[in-house]
């Protein structure tokens, strides 16, 4: 039986960064957030960063310690950007979240991220079978507290397989083959009338304006515009040669 995956946010002293990291678990489809001593929640300035994902923010467990959060997590990892002079297990979120998902068939996992100013404590990482490192910009590593849970939750989502967009809606069918070559001939005709195709020879110029059109694969409707701008040009000239 799957088991779950929490997103542990640790003592997160600014509401918002709350209301935010519930909308990106939301948007990848994780719902199972635990808040260890938030300063201040419920809040205001949550729910409006939360934009809709409210749901999780009701849903949230609010517990005092980390030992309550970890409660019954056959693994652990920790998100953090800081050096540290003893080397734990490292990895980066994408070798990170295949092992996490892989390890919810038969366990609780936990995802904690540590406070906005300084992160986890050595002691708090001590708690944790793994270290995930995200490969930022080494003369700007910090990342927002959403921004870091955003970007697991996706890696996330990648390594469960939820990676189909939407069928997407049907468009109107390519105009037939028939009404290109009518298009072809009209425009043509065109060129030839307002001097800017060779007479003597058409063919070249020609073949690469079919292979422009082609790649483009106009709809029935285009083509009917393409047309309709082709006569509209051919009226002044025709009026001037009736003249």
């Amino acid at each position: 039986m799957s088991q779950s995956l929490r997103i542990v946010l640790l003592e997160t002293s600014h509401a918002g960064n709350i209301g935010a990291a519930a909308r990106a678990m939301h948007n990848m489809g994780l719902d199972d957030l635990w808040l260890v001593a938030p300063k201040s929640f419920p809040d205001d300035e949550a729910t409006a960063r939360a934009s809709g994902a409210n749901v999780l923010l009701a849903s949230a467990t609010v517990v005092a310690s980390l030992d309550q959060a970890l409660q019954g997590c056959g693994l652990v990892a920790a998100v953090s950007a800081r050096q540290r002079s003893l080397a734990w297990p490292c990895k980066t979120p994408r070798e990170a979240a295949a092992e996490l998902v892989a390890s919810t068939a038969n366990t609780t996992v936990a995802l904690l991220f540590g406070r906005e100013k300084y992160g986890l404590s050595n002691a708090e990482l001590e708690r944790c079978h793994l270290l995930i490192s995200i490969p930022a910009n080494p003369e700007y590593s910090s990342l927002n507290l959403a921004m870091a849970v955003q970007l697991l939750a996706y890696e996330i989502r990648l390594a469960r397989g939820q990676t189909s967009l939407p069928p997407a809606s049907a468009g109107p069918p390519p105009a037939a083959a028939e009404d290109m070559q009518r298009f072809y001939r009209h425009l043509e005709e065109v060129l030839l009338e307002n001097g800017f195709l060779d007479p003597d020879n058409p063919r070249h110029l020609m073949r690469r304006l079919r292979r422009l059109f082609n790649r483009a694969v106009p709809d029935e409707n285009e083509i009917n515009i393409l047309r309709g701008i082709l006569s509209a040009v051919q009226k002044p000239t025709r009026k001037k040669t009736s003249d």
